[in-house]
């Protein structure tokens, strides 16, 4: 069996867990849409600032998890995923090494304080991206997010995209099933998540974990509408 074969029906995820600023996540919504991504995660808070997706998130799929115990339990027991922290951690390797072996769930720091002890701990291993310019310390996590994406689409072959003229092919926005900008939740979970939020607010962080082990995902088709 040829290497290509063994990577057919490799997927990728992203993770989004306590990101400083709102708009982040519409602009890695474009992002993941733009690399094949099958989902994206959220974990903690369900509100956020759609800006930046620019319509493509409609073609994306949203899940949530309370926790970032039952993202895990998630993608390792369902999808069989590696989980893999974009930080320059002592045993990170290089993104153009392509140290990935099946399908990948990325996790991505905030912007100004990196991935938190919690979220090293639920990774498999780390990468990180080099830079060879002196003037910044750092990406932007959206703009981390991309190259470690395409770094992940090449190694597995995805399809390139069709053309037409100098932009890429935009499938139709599947159908709306209304607006549904929150997951469904139990009054207990809000509490808790509320709970949460006061005790983690000095953080500064957009996400926050909670830890109700009861609490179920919900996958969103249509989590953006328009003028939201």
């Amino acid at each position: 069996m040829s290497e290509s074969d063994l990577r057919m029906g490799l997927e990728s995820y992203v993770v989004v867990h306590n990101i400083a600023k709102r708009h982040n996540v519409g602009t890695l919504a474009r992002s993941a849409t733009a690399f094949g991504v099958s989902e994206l995660i959220l974990v903690g808070r369900r509100d956020f600032n759609s800006f930046g997706s620019h319509g493509s998130s409609s073609h994306l799929r949203f899940r949530h998890f309370h926790s970032l115990h039952d993202a895990r339990t998630f993608l390792k027991d369902d999808k069989d995923c590696d989980i893999c922290g974009v930080e320059i951690t002592p045993d990170a390797v290089p993104v153009n090494d392509h140290p990935f072996k099946k399908s990948t769930a990325f996790l991505l720091g905030n912007e100004g304080t990196g991935l938190s002890p919690k979220e090293i701990q639920i990774c498999d291993f780390f990468l990180y991206i080099p830079q060879y310019g002196s003037g910044t310390a750092s990406l932007n996590v959206t703009v981390a997010a991309s190259i470690v994406l395409h770094h992940f689409g090449v190694w597995a072959g995805f399809t390139e995209r069709s053309r037409d003229g100098n932009k890429f092919v935009v499938a139709e926005r599947p159908v709306k099933q209304g607006r549904r900008n929150y997951c469904t939740e139990t009054e207990d979970s809000i509490i808790q998540e509320r709970k949460a939020r006061r005790e983690n607010a000095a953080n500064g962080g957009f996400f926050d974990e909670t830890e109700n082990g009861n609490s179920s995902s919900n996958l969103l088709n249509t989590l953006f509408v328009d003028g939201s």
